[in-house]
This record gives structure tokens, sequence and C-alpha cells, in this order.
């Protein structure tokens, strides 16, 4: 699988876990723990990858423009990862902030998955090419293994 489709993969994979989340009820509490539990691996894993395999082959293949939106995807994990995130879990999955905080991080993320797809990826295409996404698709499926083992032994992938 190339590093772009696998990419897209993990993807779908966050999107249908927002989608369940924010479906979810206040009732739901273990549901709600164990779908943000998954999420959180997902989001973890995949911002890893990104940021270490895709994103630098990106930027030093790209020029100027390419730069900014390197910046703009690294910022966006970043809130994720630093703020929306941790904001979420420390709210009790029983609550209506539970569910307000959720359709939140599902806008962040779909916003920053829509950016890649229409913007980045289509450009990484270009400027990679097959053999470079497929090494790099290689690189990234060795690195997902090694991190789900490491994270989450007991989590169903």
């Amino acid at each position: 699988m190339n590093a772009i489709e696998l990419l897209k993969a993990d993807h779908e994979r966050v999107k249908s876990i927002l989608t369940q989340l924010s479906e979810s009820t206040e009732r739901g509490v273990k549901k709600r723990t164990d779908l943000l539990q998954k999420l959180e691996m997902e989001i973890t894993i995949h911002t890893k990858l990104e940021e270490e395999i895709l994103y630098p082959a990106f930027k030093e293949a790209g020029g100027k423009e390419q730069d900014v939106m390197y910046y703009e995807a690294k910022e966006e994990h970043r809130t994720v990862d630093s703020l929306v995130l941790p904001d979420l879990k420390a709210t009790d999955p029983a609550t209506p902030e539970f569910s307000g905080r959720v359709k939140v991080v599902k806008e962040l993320l779909e916003h920053h998955i829509e950016e890649e797809e229409t913007e980045m990826f289509p450009q990484a295409n270009k400027l990679l090419g097959k053999a470079r996404l497929d090494e790099l698709g290689a690189q990234m499926e060795a690195m997902k293994a090694s991190y789900k083992k490491s994270m989450a032994p007991n989590i169903a992938a």
C-alpha cells in the first residue's frame, strides 16, 4: 500500500470512530470510553506516520507553498494532540460537555483530513511519484505495526 492510500485508510477509520462517538449518548459511558481510547491510538499513530515519514519527504520535494502546507498541517496536529484531545479525555463521558467537545474534535479533524486529501496528497503524488510513495508506504506499515504493538497490546486494532 502506498503512503497516501495508507493514510486515507487511517482517515476513514478515524472518521468512523468520530461518527460513532458523536452518535453515542451520555448513557453509553463504556462505549464512549472505548471509542475515545481507540481514537487516541489511531490519531497518535497516524500523526507519527505523517510527521516522521510523509511530511518531511513532502517538504523536501516541494517549495515555499509546500513549506506553508507542512507547517499548517503540523500546527493542526499540535492543536489536536496538545489541546483538544487532552481536554476531551479529561471530560466526563456521561455529560453533555463531552458531546460538545466530540463535535469540535470531529469538525477539526474532518477539516484537517479534507485539506490533506484535496490539497497536500495530490501535490505529494506529483512531487514524490509512485515509487517513492510505495517506499514511504512500506516504512509506514512497519512503523505502524511496531507502534500498535508498543501502545496497545490489549486493544484490538
